[in-house]
Formats: C-alpha cells, sequence, structure tokens
C-alpha cells in the first residue's frame, strides 16, 4: 500500500528520543486525533526540526503512513504558536504540560476527536492570558473526563437515580463513577464525602464559558474536595498516577 503526505494542526504531547538521531513523537491533531510517528534526523538537524517538537507546541504538521494504526514518518513540522507566554512562567508551565500528558492518556491513537483538540487550545489559551487557578485545572479535567467518555456521574445517585437536593450528604465512589446519597452509600467499602456547593460547582464548570472561568474561586474546603475527588477517580480510571500532576503539586508546594 502506497503512503500519501497528511497536513494536519497539532499539538505536540510528547517527544522520546530513538537512536542517536531520531525522535518520537507523539501529537495530538485536529483532523486525526493521537498520532505517534518518527522524525527521522530530527536530534541532529539544524532546520528542517529544530525547536519544533516541545511539549504543548501548536505545529502544522505534514506526515505520512502506510496504514491508520502504523507509525507515521514525519516530513515537516512548522511552529504555529509556541506560546511564548506560558514557557516564560513556571506554573504556567507545568500546567499546561499536565493538560497535554492527561489528553495523551485519555486519547487512544487513531480516533478522532475534534473537541478534545478545541479543548487543549482554548485552555492553553486561557494560561497565556490568566494566571493558573484551582478552577483552571479542575475544570480542565472534568471536560476532558466527559469528552473522553468518562464523564463522572455527579448530579444524581449512581444507585437510586435521585437527583442531587440541597441539604443532603453525598459520597463518592470511584468504582461505580458516581456519588451516592447517604441512603444508598456503602462506608465500609468507600467513603469520600463530598458536599452538594462542591457537586454544582464542578457540574457548572463542565459547561460554563471558558472566559467565566477566571471569575470563579476555589479555595478551603472545595478546592480541597474537587481535587480529592477528580484526582482520585482519574487515578482509579487510569490505573496509575500522572507524573506531570505529581511533579507540578512538588514544585508549587516548593516554590511558588
Amino acid at each position: 500500500m502506497t503512503s500519501e503526505n497528511l497536513k494536519t494542526s497539532a499539538f505536540i504531547l510528547r517527544c522520546l528520543s530513538y537512536s542517536e538521531s531520531d525522535l518520537i513523537v507523539t501529537f495530538y491533531s485536529n483532523d486525526f486525533g493521537k498520532v505517534k510517528g518518527i522524525a527521522k534526523g530530527a536530534k541532529k538537524s539544524k532546520k528542517r526540526f529544530v525547536n519544533v517538537f516541545e511539549p504543548f507546541s501548536l505545529t502544522k504538521i505534514i506526515f505520512s503512513r502506510k496504514k491508520p494504526d502504523s507509525l507515521a514518518f514525519i516530513n515537516s513540522c512548522e511552529i504555529i504558536d509556541h506560546y511564548c507566554d506560558i514557557r516564560e512562567d513556571l506554573e504556567k508551565t507545568l500546567t499546561a504540560s499536565y493538560f497535554t500528558d492527561l489528553t495523551d492518556h485519555f486519547s487512544p491513537e487513531g480516533k478522532v476527536n475534534r473537541k478534545i483538540f478545541e479543548l487543549l487550545n482554548n485552555f492553553l489559551l486561557l494560561l497565556s492570558e490568566e494566571k493558573v487557578t484551582e478552577a483552571t485545572l479542575r475544570f480542565f479535567e472534568m471536560r476532558l473526563l466527559k469528552l473522553a467518555g468518562f464523564e463522572p456521574a455527579l448530579d444524581h445517585c449512581v444507585r437510586c437515580k435521585a437527583p442531587v437536593a440541597n441539604g443532603e450528604s453525598y459520597y463518592f465512589y470511584p468504582r461505580e463513577g458516581g456519588i451516592k446519597c447517604a441512603a444508598c452509600a456503602e462506608p465500609e467499602r468507600y467513603e469520600q464525602p463530598i458536599s452538594t456547593g462542591t457537586v454544582r460547582t464542578l457540574l457548572l464548570g463542565k459547561e460554563m464559558d471558558i472566559n467565566k472561568i477566571k471569575l470563579v474561586t476555589l479555595s478551603g474546603a472545595s478546592a480541597t474536595e474537587c481535587r480529592s475527588i477528580l484526582i482520585g477517580f482519574i487515578t482509579h480510571v487510569l490505573g496509575r498516577e500522572i507524573k506531570s500532576l505529581k511533579v507540578m503539586e512538588q514544585v508549587r508546594n516548593m516554590c511558588l
């Protein structure tokens, strides 16, 4: 089967060294979803591939492959946006790296999802213009989970299906993908309390205009609950910790 050149806009997710001169590059494209390709001679390139494979860079890539599930051959790559405003700020850089890492983990190769591409684009633009907040982190996680098909059920009890009501107590169960009301909860199996205020905040953040996220403040108990629920659920779904999250939080605790 002959291969043809394919052109697309893509975010660089990660890049690994392969042999003395080549790189294996994973990118998320608008037209083909997540793709893994080899950039021959990229490590020694002084013109064609200079500084184009930095994580979370938006690029224009031309590649070819014999089959949709085969390793792509990257012919050329040009920078569209390097996000210099993000890279000049340590906290923003760590956050952008976390976003791309999370996108990588939740995206199977070859599955096109333009809404995930748009999500990453919108939140990187938000990071370029605004400071990092807990709302920025948690609302990205909520939206990515929804688009990837792993949205937790937070608007009703997963057992009795009763909708969330003010004044009631709720508990989050990662294995069952959502919350249970007090009547249905089984504390002996797992008990992660979650307030109705936190539930409504997460549901709001999943849908609200991205330009209004900067107006949302998560602090104190609400911020702790949101993080505990979402990170616990993400870890359960993936079966592993996200290294970039651990690094980001360690650096934030030490330096920021």
